[in-house]
């Protein structure tokens, strides 16, 4: 039964508020509303996945090849078909199947529980069993297991940035009666957030699909609307190799059919040819070049979880990066310190405490720490944070902001527990919104000492002097109020410190906020959530190679501004826009998003149904769309985008789920990498496409020369076959292990709609065509006119034949670089198969059964010599078409 949510009405009042539901109601809910679970997608069978890798027009077009040549009894051939789609879909089927079972284990490791009070006593129960009207009890440091409405809380802020995209905690309070949307928000928990800080009760509303996170779980159900590039320009290729090889059968037919040529000859003939034309190979050598390039971005952190988007990666035009967590940190950190006399310390945004540099203009470190030392104390005192440090490092509990400055004074030599013993707490002023400060007194000796935090504004207007190092002097508001300004133009989140002396009190007064006066200002600090240090060089790396960045976040605009300025990102501040202008164009129409999105690339205050729309606007305006992110206000857009990149580390399981790639170490540089392997794959994959349809055109076109012009057939169609086998069966998947040439991120992206078969393809193929089929065609000719028998001439013919697509393999290693300008042992896989297939070809001319069934038979030096200079010829073409291509570059 699908789980639901609690109208208003059910809400339990009075003594249910504080006893909660009874086992028996808790039961019988269960029952009515199902279990607090998000619905897993449906692991499909092994025989589905195993049929989901033909689903290509191709690979029909095999299958239809493949069953032609069973009916001619042409079996060795249609086994060859059967066995290299065999493979390709037992690889796709097996990478599939792993990662649908990686990612179910990863499930399986996160079982949630909730602490509920259920006939009248706390319980820690599992979270799938919370049902509508339950008690949930939270604390800092847990995550929200339902949508609660809150009827205690006690200083409550939760983390909501994986819902919204906001940074910042949101203070949590009781809703009233008649409150406003925004108040009752306020007044709500919602399911996966964190709780920062503070206590609270609150009664389940809404479980499993109903929950905000359930309704976003709904939207990624869905099928995705985009395509990754390669099926696309797959298909495209696939409708010209068939609307090509069908037109080309057809002539042959009917020009045999004029000449008197038999049936059964002109039917064998087609069939030879359109299987040597369809590059039959080609999916097997799409499948382990991407493999390949999965396995390197593996070594580098990045685990593909659908094989297409290696290549989907290395295509696009566009990534819409989300800003928390995935440009961030995710870290709220202390970065600045503004001391009063304008000392400016600079903080390490690292995690690793102990070993974090505190640096000044014109004092050496330690000086430079001494300095922060005194202001953080301040920072650390009034704290109800902690901080612990694991096997994985240091962790904090409590308030972001509290959690950041006991970080801050940790770098400064300052020890939580330290610092509590020699300031032994009297008394604290909570946090409190109205006050804008936090307070704690302290015994020092025979004196007490309070020390503050919180707003620059109050806090200055407490202070009557300021520490400028050596002396205490009268404080200067003005310029303290303008060094905290400047601060906050740079999207810092700032705050002041005080301390003072409390003068001598009577005996049993209560500290307060009367005693508050009289301070001495300490100086301001500035936190941000900080860029992540790889970033500014993998944004930069992003431009080079011809990639837009855009930057999408809840923040507000300046600080998303800010960051973005940080993060190295290229805009104007006319491109910054934010969630109402993005609603506004969506009430307007398609067209004037699709407006708004070409101009703009940092879209703040963004809602996550608003993240999807731009991405799919994006995708409208001709961009192939990468997106970024790791919660699950991401999660639809990366559903739905060409390409979705989840982080591994701190994502959320619902983001890593909807993504097709998961960089394992939260690291935006790998994207980079990324990009470079996707490049990469499919310039290999253009190499074999080259290589094969090339070959393929260059028969039908020697026998497009030969038949109408009154030739014998220049080859036998089981000579046609025996040339298909040993010159496109295993080269081609040698060459799409080529390494990388190094210039993959110097080029431009390739556009969009850009197909497969683009100017430089078309050239190289009629070139390859034109010399090896005119060629071919020319050397028959010249052996008929010698005198030689036609057996005798067919057999030097395809000779020359394997001779030249083995040098065409060569060839296509690169489609600009000379072939003497790289390794020639780079990829020693393809001359081991270039030498195997000639070493193959020369065994059948001397093996008598090869030799009789293929009519084969060995040849003098001479001959051989005439063979090898024909062959050489398309080595010279295709350099003197390179060499013109780089000089015109």
């Amino acid at each position: 039964m699908p789980a639901t949510s609690l109208r208003s009405r059910d809400i339990p009042e009075g003594e249910n508020r504080s006893r909660g539901l009874t086992s028996a109601e808790a039961a019988a809910r269960l029952a009515e509303y199902g279990e607090n679970l998000l619905p897993a997608p449906a692991a499909p069978s092994l025989i589905v996945i195993f049929l989901r890798q033909f689903r290509s027009p191709l690979i029909y077009i095999l299958l239809l090849a493949a069953a032609v040549s069973l009916m001619v009894s042409e079996a060795e051939d249609a086994i060859f078909i059967g066995v290299v789609l065999l493979a390709n879909g037992i690889i796709g089927t097996m990478q599939e199947y792993s990662a649908g079972r990686a990612a179910t284990a990863l499930r399986q490791l996160e079982e949630p529980h909730a602490t509920v009070i259920r006939n009248a006593q706390v319980q820690e129960i599992e979270a799938r069993l919370l049902v509508p009207g339950d008690l949930v009890l939270l604390d800092a440091g847990g995550r929200v297991p339902a949508d609660l409405l809150l009827v205690e809380t006690n200083d409550l802020l939760c983390d909501e940035s994986l819902l919204t995209g906001e940074s910042l905690p949101v203070r949590k309070r009781i809703p009233l009666p008649d409150a406003s949307a925004e108040n009752l928000t306020a007044g709500k928990a919602f399911a996966g957030t964190l709780v920062t800080r503070g206590r609270a009760k609150g009664i389940v509303t809404a479980t499993g699909l109903s929950t905000g996170i359930g309704k976003i779980a709904a939207e990624i159900g869905k099928e995705s609307v985009s395509q990754p590039p390669l099926m696309i320009r797959l298909a495209r290729f696939s409708n010209v190799i068939a609307w090509t090889v069908g037109i080309a059968s057809l002539v042959l037919i009917a020009v045999g059919l004029s000449r008197g040529l038999a049936w059964s000859d002109l039917f064998l003939m087609s069939v030879g040819l359109a299987v040597s034309a369809i590059p039959e190979g080609l999916p097997i050598a799409i499948s382990i070049a991407l493999a390949i390039s999965m396995r390197r971005m593996a070594r580098q952190n990045v685990i593909v979880r659908r094989m297409p988007a290696v290549e989907s990666l290395g295509s696009c035009t566009m990534i819409a990066t989300d800003k928390t967590g995935t440009l961030t940190l995710n870290e709220l950190t202390v970065t600045d310190i503004r001391l009063p006399d304008g000392t400016d310390l600079l903080l390490d945004a690292g995690m690793d405490l102990d070993a974090c540099d505190i640096r000044g203009c014109d004092m050496t470190p330690a000086e430079a720490r001494n300095r922060a030392a005194r202001l953080l104390k301040a920072a650390s005192l009034p704290n109800e944070g902690s901080l612990k440090q694991d096997a994985d490092g240091w962790k904090g509990v409590g308030d972001t902001v509290d959690v950041a400055l006991l970080a801050a004074a940790r770098k400064a030599g300052l020890k939580q527990d330290a610092v509590a013993d020699d300031y032994p707490l009297i008394a604290r002023i909570p946090y409190e919104p109205d006050l804008k400060y936090a307070a704690s007194f302290h015994r020092k000796g025979d004196h007490v000492r309070v020390f503050v935090k919180g707003s620059a504004e109050v806090l200055i207007d407490m202070a009557d002097r300021m520490d400028v190092g050596k002396a205490i002097v009268p404080i200067d508001r003005e310029t303290l109020l303008r060094q905290k300004e400047e601060m906050a133009e740079r999207g810092l989140r700032v705050l002041a410190f005080a301390e003072g002396e409390v003068r001598a009190t009577a005996e049993n007064e209560l500290l307060g906020n009367n005693h508050l006066v009289d301070l001495v200002f300490l100086g301001l600090a500035g936190m941000q959530d900080p860029i992540r240090p790889e970033v500014p060089q993998a944004i930069h790396d992003c431009h080079a190679a011809g990639v837009e960045v855009a930057m999408v976040t809840g923040d507000d605009p300046r600080t998303a501004a800010a960051i973005a300025a940080q993060a190295g990102l290229q805009f104007r501040p006319d491109q910054i826009t934010t969630g109402e202008d993005v609603r506004k164009a969506e009430e307007a129409g398609s067209d004037s998003l699709d407006e708004l999105t070409r101009r703009a690339r940092i879209y703040a205050r963004v809602a996550p149904a608003q993240k999807l729309a731009i991405v799919l606007s994006l995708a409208r305006t001709g961009h192939f769309v990468a997106v970024t992110g790791d919660g699950v206000n991401d999660a639809p857009a990366l559903k739905h985008a060409h390409v979705g990149v989840a982080m591994g580390r701190k994502g959320t399981e619902v983001a890593k789920e909807s993504a097709d790639i998961v960089v394992t170490d939260d690291n935006f540089a790998s994207i980079v990498t990324g990009i470079r392997e996707g490049r990469t794959a499919y310039s290999n994959i253009r190499k074999v496409i080259l290589m094969l349809t090339a070959t393929g055109a260059a028969e039908m076109l020697l026998f497009l020369l030969a038949i109408p012009l009154g030739l014998p057939m220049p080859l036998l169609p089981v000579q046609l076959l025996w040339l298909n086998l040993v010159t496109n069966g295993i080269q081609d998947v040698a060459l799409a292990g080529e390494k990388p040439e190094g210039d993959e991120l110097k080029r431009p992206p390739r556009r969009p709609k850009e197909p497969i078969f683009d100017r430089l393809m078309i050239r190289r193929i009629i070139l390859s065509t034109l010399v090896i089929g005119i060629g071919g065609f020319a050397v028959f000719y010249w052996l008929l006119q010698q005198g030689y028998e036609v057996s005798e001439a067919r057999n030097m013919l395809l000779l020359l034949f394997v001779m030249f697509e083995n040098v065409q393999t060569f060839t296509c290693r690169s489609e600009r670089r000379s072939v003497f300008s790289l390794s020639f042992f780079g990829n020693p896989l393809l001359i081991l198969t270039v030498i195997m297939a000639q070493v193959l070809h020369i065994s059948a001319m001397y093996l008598p059964w090869f030799r009789d069934t293929l009519d084969l038979a060995p040849i003098s030096l001479a001959e051989w010599a005439v063979m090898l200079l024909a062959a050489s010829s398309i080595l010279v073409v295709t350099e003197l078409d390179k060499w013109r291509c780089r000089k015109n570059a």
